[in-house]
C-alpha cells in the first residue's frame, strides 16, 4: 500500500483529538479563561479543520489501485495538462455527487460565516437555508465530494475507506452537537429534533 495513502490515513485519524478539544468552549474557557480559551479553541479549530481537509486530499489523491466500470469504458475524457484521461462514466457520476454536495457545502458556509467553518465555534443556531434540510450540511456535502472524487478518479483505497470516513464525520457530528447542546440548551434541542443530522427527510 502506498506510503502517502497511509500517511494520510493515519493523518485523518490523528487529527481527531484536536477537532475534539477544539469544540469543548466551556472547558477551555474555564481551564484558560473566556478570551485565552476562545483564542486556543479558534487555533485548533483551525488546525484540525484545514488538517482533515488535508489529509483527506490526500486519501483521493495518493497513488493507489484503480478500478474499472465497464459501462461506457470506451469514452474518455482527456485532460492534456496532467496526462489524464476520465471515462465517461466517471466523470458524469461524479457531476451527481460533486454538485449538491458543493451546493450544500457553499451554502452552510454562507449561511454561518467563514470563521465559524473554520473555528467551529457558532455564535447562534442556525436553521435556516441549508440547515433546515440536515444538522451539517458541509459534512454531508464533504461526504458527497468524497464519493464523487473517489468515482472520479477511480480511487479503489479511497473509496474503500469510505465507511471510515462516513464514521469519522458521526463521530465529529456527535461531538459538535453535544458541545452545542451545552451552550444553547433547549433552543438547539429543539431544532435537533426536527432537522436530521446528515441524511435528509424524504418529503411525503
Amino acid at each position: 500500500m502506498c506510503t502517502g495513502f497511509i500517511i494520510s490515513v493515519l493523518g485523518l485519524v490523528g487529527i481527531m483529538p484536536f477537532y475534539f478539544l477544539s469544540v469543548e468552549h466551556q472547558k477551555l474557557q474555564r481551564r484558560y479563561g473566556k478570551e485565552k480559551g476562545n483564542h486556543i479553541g479558534e487555533i485548533l479549530g483551525i488546525i484540525s479543520g484545514w488538517g482533515f481537509f488535508t489529509f483527506w486530499i490526500g486519501i483521493w489523491i495518493s497513488p493507489q489501485p484503480r478500478f474499472i466500470v465497464s459501462v461506457f469504458q470506451d469514452f474518455l475524457i482527456m485532460i492534456p495538462v496532467i496526462n489524464f484521461a476520465i471515462p465517461l462514466f466517471n466523470l458524469a457520476a461524479c457531476l451527481l455527487l460533486i454538485l449538491p454536495g458543493s451546493w450544500l457545502a457553499i451554502n452552510g458556509v454562507k449561511e454561518t460565516t467563514l470563521k465559524v467553518a473554520e473555528t467551529h465555534r457558532p455564535k447562534t443556531v442556525v436553521t435556516t437555508g441549508v440547515y433546515s434540510i440536515v444538522r451539517h450540511p458541509q459534512y454531508l456535502g464533504g461526504l458527497l465530494a468524497h464519493l464523487g472524487i473517489s468515482i472520479l478518479l477511480s480511487a479503489f483505497y479511497s473509496l474503500l475507506l469510505t465507511p471510515m470516513i462516513i464514521a469519522l464525520v458521526y463521530l465529529i457530528s456527535g461531538k459538535e452537537e453535544k458541545e452545542i447542546l451545552r451552550e444553547f440548551g433547549k433552543e438547539y434541542e429543539d431544532y435537533r429534533d426536527k432537522v436530521p443530522m446528515l441524511i435528509p427527510k424524504l418529503k411525503s
